[in-house]
């Protein structure tokens, strides 16, 4: 987290951005979580955060609407200090020169999970949908991971102060563990390819085309270019191919697995939350697959793992509130809950 400039002046409206691999989102909070309307941009459309967030406070101000002073963004990248560069992405700047190039009073810059953990809180019940049973403890962590442009992972731990402080950490990198011989072929290729194998490189978009790739290469399928993820997605819920069939369930089977293995690490007695911007599109596959097979089948810790309730948040910009919350406790704090 950067808090580039702290002031007592906590004026609406608020400008918040969620930037990923793909899409930058924009919105200006009116009021206390009082979010507006969200405008995407593709990240790619613009060679740098500066100049998307010019263009949408461009079109904010020719609409006749009051320019925000404070400013928090999300990013799909490690935040440890004022330069950043986007791990998905050739996005590269400083944050306090972002924020004086566009005339912010303060910018707060935090990891895009980190963000979506702080918003846990604020989803209500038609922003998720519970694929396992059991009733989360309210007073316990959270586990949050989810695979998109990249894998996502965070977690919200209650503190003693009352408030519940946000992991701002990079489990997607975490070594990744194969079962079924299918998992095993699409790590082998991976391996070969890239070297180490953490669990993004195969659980995420790129991920399915890897998969999908591998695969296809162990049937002797040769493929002038590799699927890309939506048409994998696609061959498999909707054409019923067997090779992007085979390629959704090593996806979700390895899912299940480095899902419980974070819900070990944090405790996470208050629920799994599943997010990115793969999963919601595919709920019903999902609750079919051996995703929660996998999930318990921890060995000694499948009786604890077997009792944690797993959601998929299905709102659509679900790391809004949690940004809205960083700048809010910059503003009356001087820094946002996370650690």
């Amino acid at each position: 987290m950067t808090a580039s400039t702290v002031s007592v002046d906590s004026a609406y409206p608020r400008l918040l951005a969620d930037v990923g691999g793909t899409n930058v989102r924009f919105a200006l909070e009116a009021a206390p979580m009082q979010i507006g309307t969200v405008t995407a941009l593709k990240v790619a459309d613009y060679p740098s955060l500066e100049a998307a967030m010019r263009h949408y406070l461009d079109a904010q101000s020719a609409s006749g609407a009051t320019l925000p002073l404070h400013a928090a963004i999300g990013l799909a990248n490690p935040v440890t200090g004022d330069r950043v560069r986007l791990t998905n992405h050739d996005w590269a700047f400083s944050i306090e020169a972002t924020r004086q190039a566009v005339g912010l009073q303060t910018l707060v810059a935090i990891n895009d999970f980190t963000s979506l953990a702080l918003g846990l809180p604020y989803l209500g019940a038609n922003d998720l949908v519970q694929i396992r049973p059991g009733a989360p403890v309210a007073t316990a962590p959270r586990a949050l991971v989810g695979p998109g442009t990249g894998l996502g992972v965070s977690g919200l731990v209650p503190s003693p102060g009352g408030a519940a402080v946000a992991l701002a950490g990079e489990g997607g990198h975490i070594e990744l563990m194969p079962v079924t011989d299918d998992e095993w072929i699409a790590w082998r290729a991976a391996h070969a390819s890239l070297g180490r194998v953490s669990a993004e490189r195969l659980l995420s978009g790129m991920g399915l085309s890897h998969i999908h790739a591998a695969l296809s290469a162990e049937t002797g399928t040769l493929l002038d270019v590799p699927l890309t993820p939506e048409q994998v997605t696609t061959g498999a819920l909707a054409r019923h191919d067997p090779l992007c069939e085979r390629t959704m369930a090593v996806f979700f089977g390895l899912l299940g697995s480095v899902a419980a293995d974070i819900a070990l690490v944090l405790g996470a007695r208050g629920g799994v939350y599943l997010g990115g911007g793969i999963l919601p599109r595919f709920v019903p596959a999902l609750q079919a697959s051996a995703f929660n097979a996998r999930f318990v089948a921890k060995g000694r810790m499948q009786a604890f793992l077997d009792k944690l309730p797993v959601y998929v948040i299905t709102a659509r910009y679900p790391a809004l509130p949690g940004l809205a919350r960083a700048l809010a406790d910059t503003l009356h704090h001087g820094r946002p809950q996370i650690g």
